[in-house]
């Protein structure tokens, strides 16, 4: 819900309330009932808490698994041409 603040025209009164975006304004001033006028704010910002901000850790669980498999088969791939690299390398040290 947003923040609205409000100043008293009357006693200089200001105050903040917290109301639906549908409801209507407050008219009265709570402390002396005068007439109150509505400010325009910035609203708020977002508030951060918690470990990490990062786009990944909101990322539903099936995208995060698909993703693990990704990286494990092109780690398996990058171990598999190593592996291969290392074969021709011995074959080539035999024959010379």
């Amino acid at each position: 819900m947003p923040t609205y603040d409000y100043v008293c025209e009357n006693c200089g009164n200001n105050f903040e309330e917290f109301q639906s975006i549908t409801a209507e304004p407050l008219t009265d001033c709570p402390k002396c009932f005068g007439k109150v006028k509505r400010l325009i704010g910035s609203g708020n910002g977002f508030l951060f808490k918690g470990s990490g901000f990062y786009i990944t850790d909101y990322r539903s669980d099936s995208y995060k698994k698909d993703k693990s498999k990704a990286e494990g088969t092109a780690s398996s791939k990058t171990k598999a041409k190593t592996a291969n690299k290392n074969k021709v390398k011995k074959k080539a040290k035999t024959v010379a």
